[in-house]
């Protein structure tokens, strides 16, 4: 028993990775301090510099882990929506959907950005953090523009549009979803922003039923 808690105990880089993620999404990357993270995690700045050589760093790995963790939720939900649908469309239209229950699921919003919180404050960060924020932004758009390719083939668009807008657009609302969310205090309104988005892929592809 003992032995299984260990094993699952989240380590001391994953703690710390976690107590810094929420502080800079309440308030912001500047306003974060290593002291406030070794206190919250129980250690010294020594055992921080082990993990993180400065505040870059971390940085940096704060960045790879929310973007990693944002690929594993797309490819978790829109593969169980494509298990249900052979057609690409309507698995598109359900993963959409799944996603914005989940969101709706979620007791106070959803928490925040952290490529967002990046771009926000970008002048504290050296060209790595940069170029691997855009990066992230880039590959979202490659992913969802991937699945409108695969669409068109098999449903026309029915209005002249540019894949890498209509895949930008998901971004951009997600994160407009959350300022909304925040500065409304309405936990909800960005699950309502995925519905409508949704609703607007598919009058792109199916055209709108009267």
């Amino acid at each position: 028993m003992k032995e299984d808690a260990l094993r699952t105990r989240p380590s001391t880089r994953e703690r710390l990775l976690e107590v810094a993620e929420t502080a800079v999404l309440e308030k912001g990357f500047a306003a974060t301090s290593i002291e406030e993270l070794i206190a919250a995690v129980g250690i010294t700045k020594g055992g921080f510099f082990y993990h993180f050589r400065d505040k870059g760093e971390l940085a940096k790995a704060l960045l790879q882990r929310y973007v990693d963790n944002e690929n594993r939720l797309f490819d978790e939900l829109f593969g169980r929506a494509d298990e249900l649908n052979e057609d690409p469309l309507h698995g598109f239209l359900v993963g959409l959907k799944m996603l914005a229950e989940l969101l709706n699921d979620l007791p106070s919003g959803h928490p925040g950005c952290v490529v967002a919180a990046i771009c926000y404050q970008e002048q504290l960060f050296n060209r790595e953090v940069a170029e691997l924020n855009a990066a992230a932004i880039l590959a979202w758009r490659a992913r969802f523009r991937r699945r409108f390719e695969l669409i068109a083939a098999h449903y026309p668009p029915r209005i002249q549009v540019n894949f890498n807008d209509l895949a930008d657009m998901l971004s951009g609302l997600a994160d407009g979803g959350i300022i909304l969310s925040k500065v409304l205090k309405d936990p909800k309104a960005l699950p309502r922003q995925i519905m409508l988005y949704r609703d607007f892929v598919r009058a792109v592809f199916l055209g709108v039923s009267h």
